[in-house]
């Protein structure tokens, strides 16, 4: 243990160095370093990979001018609600000279634009009901048409920001102080009264009752098994009808029929059809949806 130690050092402060630099190299192209760099700058060579592949999406030649991607990335961020990377990318978007006025909301876009809200919606939420028609109704023709080189650009992006709003509330970042927004990037409660959220949304009292409904849902999920224990009888499917009970009843999730989409205006100007949200692939006793699959 003796003989390890010193080079467990080592490796750690080679990886204390090796996040300093890359904070270093953010705050001098970016002039500032904003949380979700903060966050994965404790995983450095994660933080690499990640802003190479930023960069190449963002800065990089390619057939979208700048200002369409980052509203691209402000559609599919707005999508999952995550106010955080609206606001980077609305700042973003005026950067690199976007016109102000798109801002408004997606009403107030150009055409071309508003015609990737379909599979937006659906890359978002039901991936797998995509179809080889929506990708053709993009590309047809015509005065608003997709370059196939373009829609695979946007494509791109649509998922990359998807999935990064995912990280982003996984990980409880809130703007940085210079950023606008009231409520923070983490989305309502289902039973929520539309009231502020939070600053300290990882340490405040909102991260104890997360964790005290997830204890709870625990809890009855574990009652559950034991009751199955006890009872011979019971069938995959009654027990299925139970969980999804217990799932419905407790304050993690409820029905998307009363789901709560008050979010601050500037986030669901970019929305469109609000209520779409996801819904399971399959259920046992039902068809399973088609599939659009490569293979």
């Amino acid at each position: 243990t003796a003989l390890l130690s010193p080079s467990r050092q080592i490796l750690q402060e080679g990886a204390e160095s090796s996040r300093r630099q890359l904070l270093i190299e953010a705050f001098v192209s970016a002039g500032r370093v904003d949380n979700i760099t903060m966050v994965m700058g404790l995983h450095p060579q994660y933080l690499s990979s990640f802003w190479k592949t930023q960069y190449l999406l963002l800065r990089m030649d390619g057939p979208l001018p700048y200002h369409k991607r980052h509203y691209i990335a402000i559609m599919a961020a707005a999508r999952h609600q995550c106010s955080y990377l609206v606001g980077l990318h609305m700042g973003e978007f005026l950067q690199v000279g976007g016109n102000p006025a798109w801002l408004q909301g997606l009403h107030c876009a150009p055409q071309k634009l508003r015609n990737l809200n379909e599979i937006n919606k659906l890359l978002a939420h039901r991936p797998w009901l995509i179809t080889k028609e929506h990708i053709e109704a993009l590309l047809k023709p015509g005065e608003n048409s997709w370059s196939l080189a373009e829609l695979v650009q946007a494509l791109v992006l649509l998922t990359h920001y998807h999935s990064l709003a995912s990280f982003v509330f996984g990980c409880g970042i809130n703007p940085e102080e210079d950023q606008d927004g009231e409520h923070g990037c983490r989305p309502p409660s289902p039973h929520s009264d539309s009231s502020p959220a939070s600053d300290d949304s990882l340490g405040g009292s909102g991260g104890k009752d997360a964790m005290q409904e997830v204890e709870v849902l625990m809890e009855r999920m574990k009652l559950l098994q034991e009751s199955q224990l006890e009872e011979e009888g019971v069938t995959q499917e009654e027990m299925a009808t139970r969980f999804e009970l217990e799932k419905t009843e407790s304050l993690l999730v409820a029905p998307s029929d009363i789901a709560d989409h008050s979010l601050q205006s500037n986030v669901l100007c970019f929305v469109e059809d609000p209520e779409f949200g996801y819904k399971d692939f399959t259920r046992r006793g039902e068809q399973a949806p088609p599939t659009f699959r490569a293979q």
